[in-house]
């Protein structure tokens, strides 16, 4: 998988901006997200699995798998969070970008970095609550109603996966901090703000050639190979 090209144009191997302590960081924490995002996406993989031989047992051997429910539940964070630092590296999140996509240059990375220090400080309080109720379950040896599996392992994902979007965050507000000071500078490390217009466009142009492919006949005559 490659690094992600949402930041803009970071220049070439072994230029200024590429060995900035920021790009470095940036390339860290980036093999990080993609750790995680893997992880998550294996998992759900794997529950697909789960899933099949809990409904083929049941119908076929009459033999479900036990605690079944209960699995489900608790790799539910796992989908949930695991991968939600790289998704915002992606830029992949949803946000209303109605003021933001018409500020330029000072004037939006400033409106950007406004946003991101209000999502360190809730992240960082969700952290906090989501560490302490990870150690109130394991003490208490809280575990699921059915199977009695401990759910602290699966509590435990939240302010693991947390803690990475709020390193994230942190290098997403030096990157936002760097282009206040110069807003001529490259930007790294930060998601960049797409043009609404040129998105809902591109969405289209996607639609209607997914359109073309599954009814070639509504081409017309002559768009088909001569």
């Amino acid at each position: 998988m490659a690094e992600p090209a949402v930041s803009g144009p970071e220049g070439p191997r072994g230029s200024d901006e590429d060995r900035s302590a920021l790009a470095r960081a940036d390339r860290l924490v980036w093999r990080i997200e993609r750790m995680f995002a893997l992880i998550s996406a294996l998992f759900i993989f794997g529950l697909m699995l789960i899933g099949v031989v809990q409904i083929a047992g049941r119908k076929f051997f009459n033999a479900p798998i036990f605690g079944y429910i209960d699995i489900v539940e608790l790799t539910m964070t796992i989908f949930a969070f695991l991968a939600i630092s790289y998704c915002e590296r992606i830029g992949g999140h949803v946000r209303m970008e109605l003021l933001l996509g018409k500020l330029r240059g000072r004037a939006l990375w400033i409106a950007e970095l406004l946003g991101v220090l209000v999502a360190l400080f809730v992240i960082g309080v969700l952290i906090w609550f989501g560490y302490d109720h990870t150690i109130r379950a394991y003490e208490l040896g809280d575990t699921t109603i059915d199977a009695h599996y401990p759910w602290w392992p699966s509590k435990a994902m939240v302010p693991i996966a947390f803690s990475l979007l709020w390193l994230r965050l942190l290098l997403m507000a030096w990157g936002f901090a760097r282009l206040i000071v110069d807003p001529e500078r490259t930007p790294v490390g930060v998601p960049l703000t797409g043009d609404i217009r040129r998105l809902a466009e591109q969405e289209a142009l996607e639609a209607h050639a997914l359109d073309d492919d599954q009814h070639p006949a509504a081409a017309g005559p002559g768009s088909g190979p001569r």
